[in-house]
């Protein structure tokens, strides 16, 4: 059975700093697409960062770009997000999603999804 688990959010205050953890089970992920979402209370649903590694392809939601960072650990079967100068704003439930190819990724229907992690940033 294939897992994604989410874990590392928690509170912190503004201008600081959480490295999101995704960790997947039941199969290698290393030529997958996989890729961040965040949902705030209210809102819908919105791509945070995406990755496949398979070209070093990467995107940024302008609101993230220069402060996070998606990478991952092959060896760990592992994906993470690295948020630095976090705002406010970053407030919301992150999941980590991952597919075999890159638009299921980025149109927000990947096949495999975690549970969310809270990510709350106090001003």
């Amino acid at each position: 059975q294939v897992q994604l688990v989410e874990s590392g959010g928690g509170l912190v205050q503004a201008g600081g700093s959480l490295r999101l953890s995704c960790a997947a089970s039941g199969r290698t992920f290393s030529d997958y697409s996989m890729g961040w979402f965040r949902q705030a209370p209210g809102k819908g649903r919105e791509l945070v960062a995406a990755a496949t590694w398979s070209n070093g392809y990467t995107y940024y939601a302008d609101s993230v770009k220069g402060r996070f960072t998606i990478f991952r650990d092959n060896a760990k079967n592992t994906m993470y997000l690295q948020m630095n100068s976090l705002k406010p704003e970053d407030t919301a439930v992150y999941y980590c999603a991952a597919d075999k190819t890159w638009i299921p990724v980025v149109a927000g229907t990947a096949a495999y999804w975690g549970q969310g992690t809270q990510v709350t940033v106090s001003s």
